[in-house]
């Protein structure tokens, strides 16, 4: 969670609301300021601080044209529903709610059986509440099989600059050595000849990810693994990989079934997803998944005694509601593998007509072009006078959320735009963002010859 702290800038500020919002008495938006450091003194009407919280809200962006995001932005109604009849049930209470528990155990054994785990009843798996939180799960039990093995020295990590920065956290938190391969020219990711550089007895694990945030590229896991596995003929160093596949492990299965990078490897030891990502669930569930019950260290493992019930837990978290869960097993149940399939080839089909139409515009030079993660990259030409903080600036006047931002250390000199398509995101929408882009480049291009310092400029990426 992002860290909050301060004062309002403006205290004494008197607020207010439309008096016909204002339920009985229509004076009561006279003299309304909404809370910023303390509780108010008196209680409001429902409709009231409904329409006063909601009237803030206007000012986020619209969440169906943000192109920034992973996150799925889009559920059926009928799926809207489910998950506010179940919003108020705990997840954690598995003797108060038995068949919610039951729903999380079947998504375990479905995702199991996508992923292709050679024996489905010596898995094991938990729902997490995002990929964050799974990454940091399969990293403790990577450390601890590791520190099993009665090694000295510091361990570590190896894995691409690319890495989303939950991996950088885990080894801060746990004290392991983060062994980041840098981008090189047009190496934008991890590859296995890098990987087994940086290898040594100490190193707890390999991080593969399955669909890079930055470019949208899938990692060369089976490269990867088949090098750790002549480095382990040579060393006898047994150095077990994980699968990021935040967005990738809902994508290749249905999309590349003849990929191999999940459990028909031997070498990978755990793979972990976003169901709020191409899961297709609003935020927040996450899903981690160990081929066997070796990989997943028993003392990590907790029995807790909890409303009269013996319940085993691997989380970080406890408390949180069981309507995501719900959500990702409707999906499935409503979806199916065809419907999956055709949900996820219309993001990447859409995604690759709005590439090849933004390359057409002639300003732009595409890193990838949305045929692996249904998500590109592309940055301005050489000459062309704007830069592509400034195409974001120009498309945000028109709703469209779309980042720009650096790419990390050795590369920062290149800047990008990047377009993540998701479930909801039609032809149609693609085609009133290529019109507005097309629309906004006289503007731009009226912008030559400013300087630029991109290192300055500031954005994100998720």
């Amino acid at each position: 969670m992002v860290l909050h702290q301060g004062k309002a800038d403006r205290p004494d500020r008197v607020g207010g609301t439309n008096p016909l919002y204002a339920g009985a008495n229509p004076a009561l938006a006279s003299n309304l300021v909404l809370p910023h450091d303390r509780l108010p003194d008196a209680s409001l009407p429902p409709d009231t601080a409904l329409q006063l919280v909601r009237d803030e809200l206007m000012l986020d962006g619209n969440a169906r044209l943000n192109l920034a995001t992973f996150v799925t932005t889009w559920m059926e109604p009928q799926a809207r529903a489910l998950m506010a009849e179940c919003v108020d049930k705990n997840m954690i209470d598995k003797d108060e709610y038995p068949q919610t528990a039951e729903l999380e155990r079947r998504c375990v054994n479905i995702l199991a059986n996508l992923w292709h785990a050679p024996d489905p009843a010596d898995i094991m798996g938990c729902s997490t509440t995002g990929s964050s939180e799974a990454c940091m799960l399969a990293g403790m039990a990577l450390k601890r099989r590791w520190a099993k093995l009665g090694r000295s020295g510091k361990p570590n990590l190896v894995m691409g600059a690319n890495v989303q920065v939950c991996w950088e956290k885990f080894c801060e938190y746990w004290e392991v050595e983060p062994r980041l391969v840098p981008m090189d020219g047009d190496r934008f990711h991890l590859t296995a000849d890098e990987a087994v550089a940086r290898c040594d007895e100490n190193t707890i694990g390999v991080v593969a990810i399955l669909g890079s945030t930055f470019d949208g590229s899938y990692e060369p896991v089976a490269e990867i693994v088949a090098a750790l596995d002549s480095l382990a003929e040579r060393t006898g160093w047994d150095i077990p990989v994980h699968v990021d596949g935040a967005s990738g492990a809902m994508i290749a299965p249905f999309l590349d079934p003849g990929l191999e990078w999940d459990f028909r490897l031997p070498r990978v030891a755990s793979i972990n997803t976003s169901g709020h990502k191409y899961g297709l669930v609003y935020p927040g569930v996450g899903w981690v998944i160990w081929r066997d019950r070796a990989a997943l260290p028993s003392e990590l493992v907790f029995n807790v005694n909890y409303l009269g019930g013996d319940m085993p837990t691997f989380a970080l978290n406890f408390s949180r509601p069981g309507a995501e869960v719900v959500a990702q097993y409707y999906t499935f149940v409503r979806l199916g593998w065809d419907g999956f399939r055709a949900v996820q080839q219309a993001s990447r089909d859409v995604a690759t007509h709005l590439a090849d139409g933004i390359a057409k515009l002639g300003p732009f030079e595409l890193l990838t072009r949305g045929d692996e993660l249904p998500v590109f990259a592309f940055t301005t030409r050489a000459g062309v006078g704007f830069d592509v903080f400034d195409v974001s600036r120009r498309l945000r006047e028109r709703g469209w959320l779309v980042p720009a931002y650096t790419f990390p250390e050795n590369r920062t000199d290149l800047a990008v735009l990047r377009i993540v398509v998701r479930n909801g995101f039609t032809h149609d929408l693609a085609d009133l963002l290529l019109a507005d882009l097309a629309r906004v480049l006289p503007e731009l291009e009226q912008l030559g010859g400013r300087p630029k310092d991109p290192a300055k400029a500031t954005a994100f990426h998720h």
